[in-house]
């Protein structure tokens, strides 16, 4: 699943195909595993930044009562903030936690379910100076320590909610996409979710297993 790292583009490479919508139709812990190998790319005045998926987490809508996850943001209905949630699948639902970070989602299941995905960790594979200078980096920075975390992910891929919260990431037009490179399916490790007290214990936290790229915490108080 490795890719050979790039500087940024101002194309995207034509074996990186659209995804259809019908890939987000499905629960949150479906969509979540099958994201893991596919491509995160925004297109920036510095050209195309992208990475590929090594680490999700799934949230599940409000209309699970079987399994109820307080965790997700759709847990007590529709509000201002996360109204992109209960949208059309396949957009982005982006937010900003701890006065400091911002946090990217794919949503999915039908319209009014609100699922989610939550992106945890990226291998970086297009503009990987660009991404250290988004993240005040040295541009000789390891590649693994740009993007292993969602709040890293944000900063060294210049996404916000102002810019980037409801883009449609199928469409080609879009600033913020995702794409498929048919890259071989990897292992995957399955275990709770990191960084949050409820609902703690849901094994819903997918990543490829033993990638270098997956996220670590770095301290108690700052769990992204």
């Amino acid at each position: 699943m490795s890719s050979t790292p790039q500087p940024a583009s101002l194309r995207l490479p034509k074996s990186w195909k659209s995804i259809p919508r019908a890939f987000f139709l499905d629960a949150p812990e479906i969509v979540a595993p099958k994201l893991l190998g596919k491509i995160l790319a925004h297109r920036t005045l510095a050209g195309w930044l992208a990475g590929r998926i090594v680490e999700v987490e799934a949230y599940l809508g409000p209309h699970i009562t079987a399994t109820p996850d307080p965790a997700a943001h759709s847990f007590r209905g529709v509000t201002a903030r996360n109204q992109v949630m209960f949208g059309t699948p396949g957009h982005a639902y982006v937010y900003f936690i701890y006065g400091m970070y911002y946090c990217v989602n794919v949503t999915c299941e039908p319209g009014g379910l609100a699922g989610a995905v939550l992106i945890r960790a990226l291998e970086p594979i297009l503009g990987l100076e660009e991404m250290a200078r988004n993240r005040n980096l040295p541009p000789s920075i390891s590649p693994a320590k740009l993007t292993g975390g969602p709040g890293r992910i944000c900063r060294a891929l210049a996404i916000t909610r102002t810019e980037h919260n409801g883009l449609d990431l199928l469409s080609r037009q879009s600033e913020l996409q995702l794409r498929d490179d048919s890259s071989p399916a990897a292992p995957i490790t399955v275990t709770p979710r990191i960084g949050i007290r409820h609902a703690a214990d849901l094994p819903l936290r997918f990543a490829v297993t033993a990638n270098p790229f997956v996220s670590r915490i770095p301290s108690a108080k700052r769990p992204v």
